[in-house]
């Protein structure tokens, strides 16, 4: 088991409910316990006394927090129309949804932060028009000071970005929109 499957194993094991997760393969053992749904007590350690054998400390981690996602706004009650103009205003929001349908999205492999150059002072891997190409680095996930580039697994024109620069991502987040048709 690597690096990465511990992590993804920690990223689903925050997303559940347990406490207490134990795994052993042959001579690798992992144990991880979360204190969710436990009050968060002080810890207080007994003064040892002479000749008492002494436990190995359990150190405990707290809970990773996941960033906050705000749920998505609710639109606004529309004011009481005439029946006639109803359709109207239904038909350029339907047209949008219907528009995006046909592309294909590039999504975040991991959680982290999104950057859309290696540095400040450089060009962006992929911006709107541009046509990109399977696996061609589109952005830079930042993972625990570890820069990640993150490649295309599909070939296109590239229509929308849809996060800023150097805002937190989510596993499985939509970061580009591609027209494959472009």
């Amino acid at each position: 088991m690597d690096f990465k499957d511990i992590q993804e194993l920690i990223k689903l094991i925050n997303r559940s409910n347990l406490t207490d997760f134990k795994m052993k393969d042959g001579e690798f053992e992992l144990s991880i316990r979360t204190n969710k749904y436990q009050k968060q007590k002080p810890a207080v350690s007994p003064q040892p006394t002479a000749g008492t054998p002494q436990a190995a400390p359990i150190i405990q981690m707290p809970p990773v927090q996941q960033p906050y996602t705000p749920a998505p706004p609710q639109p606004a009650p529309a004011p009481a129309k005439p029946q006639a103009e109803a359709p109207k205003a239904e038909a350029p929001a339907a047209a949008e949804k219907g528009g995006d349908s046909n592309y294909l999205e590039v999504r975040s492999p991991i959680v982290g932060t999104f950057y859309r150059s290696s540095s400040p002072e450089k060009p962006p891997y992929a911006k709107v028009g541009d046509t990109i190409e399977v696996g061609q680095v589109v952005c830079i996930v930042e993972a625990m000071k570890l820069f990640n580039e993150i490649e295309s697994e599909i070939s296109g024109k590239v229509v929308k970005v849809l996060v800023e620069d150097a805002q937190p991502v989510e596993y499985d987040q939509v970061l580009f929109l591609v027209d494959p048709k472009g």
